[in-house]
């Protein structure tokens, strides 16, 4: 997925976690392998050129396409999963993998998982006995400074995607146009309790511009944001300050 994946892991019994961690890391191999759009014999890139059906896929083609319509359906089509026409399920598939994977270690009986894939965060349990899992947000227009500093006080799991122009360039892509997004933003972070969504929603309000992706991300249950327009100008959800510290 042309990125790093790191694991914290906290408790549990060795040898289980052991195992589950190993399974983690093959399951994110496998996805790389299944849904590469830079894989010409990757599954996706075959279903995109017609010669695979989703039914004739690995099951897991199927339920992060239904995730996306999903996704695309809350997000009054701002989150597609086409880039400039053509199949591209990329832009729910890493949040999705890491979701899935911190879920595999946590099954197994780690009491904390952390599992973070290019600077998008699953962060289940607790790393130790009244200790919440912190993440720093990283400032868009300051390199090595932070915007925020996210905490997961009261929550038995959070998650915490970024997305944005400021390491990737213009990448995001305005599903009307099919050309790069014009706004007035340079990072969206979003806070829910799942990777999959927060990814998405993070992708859809950039897309959106500053206004409307407020708008839209107040309307969502269980969700918050933090803005960065390249005015330097930070925008948040009501309910943000409620997940910093």
């Amino acid at each position: 997925m042309g990125t790093v994946f790191s694991f914290d892991v906290r408790g549990g019994e060795p040898t289980a976690v052991r195992a589950a961690l190993d399974e983690a890391v093959a399951g994110l191999r496998r996805v790389d392998e299944v849904f590469s759009t830079y894989r010409e014999g990757s599954q996706v890139s075959r279903l995109a050129r017609g010669e695979l059906t989703v039914d004739a896929c690995a099951p897991e083609v199927a339920e992060v396409l239904e995730l996306a319509a999903e996704a695309e359906r809350v997000s009054d089509g701002w989150f597609r999963t086409s880039y400039r026409g053509g199949l591209d399920p990329t832009g729910i598939v890493k949040g999705w993998a890491v979701e899935r994977a911190a879920r595999r270690v946590a099954a197994a009986g780690a009491s904390g998982v952390s599992v973070n894939g290019g600077g998008d965060v699953q962060l289940l349990g607790t790393p130790g006995t009244g200790r919440p899992w912190r993440v720093g947000v990283s400032d868009p227009l300051r390199p090595g400074g932070l915007a925020a500093v996210v905490s997961t006080a009261g929550a038995a799991e959070l998650a915490v995607a970024t997305s944005g122009s400021a390491e990737r360039g213009a990448h995001i892509v305005d599903p009307r146009t099919r050309r790069s997004a014009v706004t007035d933003l340079v990072a969206v972070t979003v806070v829910a309790p799942r990777l999959t969504w927060a990814d998405c929603w993070a992708t859809a309000a950039f897309a959106m511009g500053s206004r409307e992706g407020l708008r839209w991300l107040e309307s969502l249950d269980g969700v918050e944001g933090l803005l960065v327009t390249a005015g330097d100008e930070v925008r948040c959800t009501g309910g943000l300050a409620g997940w910093l510290g």
